[in-house]
């Protein structure tokens, strides 16, 4: 093989990596993203959104109150974590997969959110 098809080669290797890396790069950066379903006559999910802010989190809120849509999404993530919604502590968090609500005390479930 002459040198130029190796350096075309090794050129090639690397694009195709780079490309591979940065698409792993944006699949991870979305999966940071925490959902926050709240109502925004609920002090504790107000609460919940400032603290996110002040910790530069990166996070949606879905007000359920107004959202439809958002609000069976979170019924539905509550029922295949097995939590109740019988008696629905909000605000409910999805981060990365991991679902709970504000069952706990408070500032332990603020904690939740940087862990």
């Amino acid at each position: 093989m002459s040198p130029l098809n190796q350096s075309f080669f090794v050129f090639l290797f690397l694009i195709v990596t780079s490309l591979a890396f940065s698409q792993n790069n944006k699949v991870q950066n979305q999966k940071e993203v925490i959902i926050i379903y709240g109502s925004d006559t609920c002090h504790y999910c107000v609460d919940t959104k400032k603290y996110a802010e002040e910790h530069q989190l990166k996070f949606i809120y879905f007000d359920i109150d107004k959202d439809e849509k958002a609000l069976k999404e979170m019924l539905s993530k509550l029922r295949q974590n097995n939590i109740s919604t019988a008696n629905l502590n909000l605000p409910v968090v999805d981060k990365n997969g991991l679902v709970f609500t504000n069952e706990i005390d408070f500032s332990s479930f603020l904690k939740k959110l940087i862990e």
